[in-house]
């Protein structure tokens, strides 16, 4: 958790004024891919041929439109409101499950989400000044999330068939395929003599420990921990980001930010209690 909070600070020193969004996602995939085949040596577990379609989907969710939504729409945001809504990550996840598992919600459920929901407003429209970002980048930040809760979804029925890094370094390589490309004319127009001692530090952290190591505690945490304390940890989140911001001196903290984050932080928890443990409290 405490290298996704790092991460938001860091996209937002690179991007979008030394490498350009795409480029920069080039670049995570460049580094990451081939870490992940290498690491599947270790594996060596075979893939079924009709399993390929299922991790090319996982692909566009989790890696295409995820890493191309989230670095845009962190070169266009702060820090900090992209990690509180970023923190909706639940949420998504319990709407798309109702879609995907046809899991039931709850009126208590559904109450989380509409004040979640309120929180994410109030954050996206309460804006001072130029230095706190866009609505815009907010958006691609909460579609980014969006693609995210719909990979967690989607690649649960696969974990229980396959290793975490046998899913995540063929979800790279399809997700190599259309980013690569589709960043080299970002990466050629970087003056790399201009990326040195700090930025580089940045790009390499982003690149080997948000991407890579990050990726694979990320997708073994849905496999050895419960949803409990998955959810537990992402309150982390957007306070070490914060954290994180302010002591670099890149970001700032408001009321409205504060006001949002609670909202969000209550629907999440709210959405998040099961109702047989919350009755039998009483």
């Amino acid at each position: 958790m405490a290298i996704y909070a790092a991460g938001f600070s860091l996209i937002k020193e690179v991007t979008p004024h030394h490498v350009f969004p795409q480029g920069f996602v080039a670049l995570r995939i460049l580094g990451a891919t081939p870490l992940l085949w290498l690491s599947g040596l270790f594996i060596r577990e075979k893939v079924e041929r009709k399993d390929l379609r299922k991790l090319a989907i996982l692909s566009a969710c989790g890696v295409i439109i995820n890493q191309s939504l989230f670095v845009r729409g962190m070169s266009m945001t702060s820090p900090i409101s992209g990690a509180i809504i970023m923190i909706t990550s639940p949420l998504l996840v319990l709407v798309l499950g109702n879609i995907v598992l046809k899991e039931k919600i709850t009126w208590q459920k559904l109450s989380g989400i509409v004040i979640g929901g309120a929180g994410i407003i109030l954050l996206s429209t309460t804006r001072k000044d130029g230095n706190e970002g866009s609505v815009l980048g907010d958006v691609f930040i909460f579609l980014n999330a969006v693609s995210w809760g719909t990979f967690l979804v989607l690649v649960k029925p696969l974990m229980k068939k396959y290793h975490t890094i046998t899913i995540l370094k063929w979800v790279f390589l399809f997700g190599a395929i259309v980013l690569i490309p589709a960043g080299i004319p970002d990466l050629l127009s970087v003056q790399w003599s201009d990326v040195h001692g700090r930025l580089l530090f940045d790009i390499c952290f982003v690149v080997f420990a948000v991407t890579y190591f990050a990726y694979i505690m990320n997708t073994y945490a849905l496999k050895a921990l419960s949803p409990a304390v998955v959810s537990a940890y992402i309150y982390l989140q957007p306070v070490m980001a914060a954290g994180i911001a302010l002591y670099l001196g890149i970001d700032h903290l408001s009321k409205e930010k504060i006001f949002s984050a609670v909202l969000i932080f209550a629907g999440v928890f709210l959405a998040s209690q099961n109702k047989k443990v919350v009755e039998g409290k009483k």
